[in-house]
């Protein structure tokens, strides 16, 4: 499969060169992200033979889209998909439009949930940390230190709350933004127009 050829956004273009440079150019200003296709099978994947309203997405279509959102300052309101005149159908397009906007809203929600199951897990585990801290403290204050079972419960209850205590605040604080990117990009993606046009 040729992967895309070039990604356009309404600030920063490549020049092609040939004759129909100029009207490229002024589609392309017309949108706010705009991506030229040779062929409708360069948006998926090779290896999924599926028909188009099933059929899974092209990593590096995936990618050259993730590129154009990053590199947007404003955000995106329309997705235009530039493809020849004489290689245009309309009844596919219409396929293909409900099978892109299935994808970013099936995969924005699903990083949805993602983040808040990781935010979920890591208050449960600060705040499970600053109980058992707080309950070693206590043992501490009323008992002391004075027989085996208070030792043995003061060891095992403050490093295992200092443990769940950092262990959910890097869950909060770190591992919730690794996943950060692909929330936003699939988040914009999910709201934006996606339309084709020819060239």
């Amino acid at each position: 499969m040729k992967s895309i050829i070039y990604m356009f956004d309404i600030h920063n273009y490549v020049k092609i060169g040939g004759k129909i440079l100029e009207e490229k150019e002024k589609l392309v200003r017309m949108s706010e992200i705009a991506l030229i296709l040779d062929e409708y099978d360069e948006i998926f994947s090779d290896f999924d033979p599926r028909p188009y309203n099933q059929k899974g997405l092209s990593d590096d279509f995936i990618t050259e889209s993730k590129k154009a959102v990053r590199d947007r300052e404003f955000g995106v309101a329309e997705l235009k998909l530039l493809l020849p005149h004489k290689k245009r159908d309309s009844y596919h397009e219409s396929i293909i439009i409900k099978r892109l906007k299935e994808h970013f809203k099936k995969h924005h929600q699903i990083l949805s949930i993602e983040q808040r199951g990781i935010l979920k897990q890591g208050w449960i585990f600060t705040i499970s940390g600053i109980f058992l801290m707080f309950f070693a403290v206590f043992i501490l204050y009323e008992f002391g230190d004075s027989s085996l079972i208070t030792s043995f419960m003061i060891v095992l209850l403050e490093p295992g709350g200092w443990f769940l205590f950092w262990e959910g605040l890097d869950l909060v604080i770190f591992d919730s933004k690794k996943k950060k990117p692909d929330y936003k990009f699939y988040e914009t993606m999910s709201k934006a127009k996606v339309s084709f046009m020819g060239y």
